[in-house]
């Protein structure tokens, strides 16, 4: 049967069908009244020959065949919106489009809650789906095609177009009793013999690579994918973990751990968004990079600082903001100095 012969507003029906297992919910998602979602209902289930939707005691669940057909409507809608979305124009309040963005789990944890609240204020029909970085994933420009944004540390000299977005620094994680905390700080010899819990990224990270300079190397004990763990691997332990401190801060009175300065001079950590250049005229793209750039904006105006037992504190200060602008003016040969000789 051709596409001619179909109704393809069924497949918008279809999906919310789908998505919401209900009629009356999926009718009141398109505003579309019961009675003219039941009869949509029942053409789709002529049309395929299955019942799609089946109760079971008081909700409804779906059969196995809709069960196939869900990510494939979902995939056929997102690429044909993308197709009629390509005007001069978009209007987020009315757009049901769906973004694809990489990020490491530490950008997750600190970017897409503040990012979230802004697209629910502004664009409440649009989608984002956060996936993880896997290995391989920035060594080439495939995988910047399959997504909408990647939001990695300045570095890895991704071919698309790249703009910074978010600023950090490493602190040290240990637990609140570790008897090497001296009026609540680490000597670098305390992280030359102490074991370390490290994010096992494929590369080392600034902090990592600071400490190298200094002739330390450290003796890592357990390793983890993302950094996500690691807070909760140094309660109770003698462990140390490098970490970003908007990560740190975020579990900082949450898990057992204690949020120290590093005993060297901070190590800036810049996170950039990376795209394709063929999105770059995208009137929606422009504005999910905007959204982008808003929260990132945000998040710079909390700043990284951060008190410690003794009112002491890590602050932002003109010379750090020097080192930063610096950073940024010079790109990836100092964001992540490691990843630039193996590009």
């Amino acid at each position: 049967m051709g596409l001619g012969a179909i109704d393809l507003n069924l497949l918008v029906a279809l999906e919310a069908l789908l998505e919401e297992k209900n009629v009356t919910h999926a009718g009141v998602r398109l505003s579309t009244s019961q009675s003219a979602m039941s009869g949509s209902l029942a053409r789709l289930r002529r049309h395929f020959n299955d019942e799609l939707l089946v109760r079971v005691g008081r909700e409804y669940e779906l059969t196995p065949l809709a069960e196939r057909l869900l990510p494939v409507v979902q995939a056929s809608l997102h690429k044909a919106e993308e197709a009629l979305s390509l005007t001069r124009h978009f209007d987020p309040r009315r757009s049901r489009q769906r973004f694809s963005v990489v990020m490491s789990d530490y950008v997750m944890t600190v970017f897409v809650e503040p990012m979230l609240r802004v697209i629910a204020q502004e664009a409440p029909g649009v989608r984002i789906d956060f996936h993880p970085i896997v290995d391989g994933q920035l060594e080439n420009e495939t995988h910047l095609r399959c997504h909408d944004l990647m939001i990695v540390p300045l570095g890895y000299q991704l071919p698309g177009v790249s703009e910074t977005v978010m600023h950090d620094r490493f602190v040290c994680l240990v637990d609140p009793d570790n008897p090497r905390l001296t009026d609540g700080r680490l000597a670098l010899r305390d992280l030359a013999e102490m074991p370390h819990a490290a994010c096992a990224i494929g590369k080392l990270t600034p902090a990592e690579r600071q400490l190298e300079t200094l002739g330390i190397t450290p003796k890592v004990q357990v390793s983890t994918p993302g950094f996500n763990v690691l807070p909760f691997l140094v309660g109770g332990t003698d462990l140390v973990a490098l970490v970003p401190e908007r990560l740190a801060r975020r579990y900082e009175g949450f898990a057992r751990c204690a949020v120290v300065p590093t005993p060297f001079p901070d190590v800036p950590l810049v996170e950039a968004m990376y795209w394709h250049h063929n999105r770059h005229s995208d009137p929606a793209h422009r504005w999910l990079r905007e959204t982008v750039r808003k929260v990132g904006a945000s998040l710079g105006q909390d700043g990284t600082a951060a008190a410690d037992a003794e009112g002491d504190r890590i602050t932002t200060a003109d010379a750090d903001r020097d080192e930063i602008t610096a950073v940024d003016a010079s790109h990836a040969e100092h964001a992540f100095p490691e990843l630039s000789a193996a590009s």
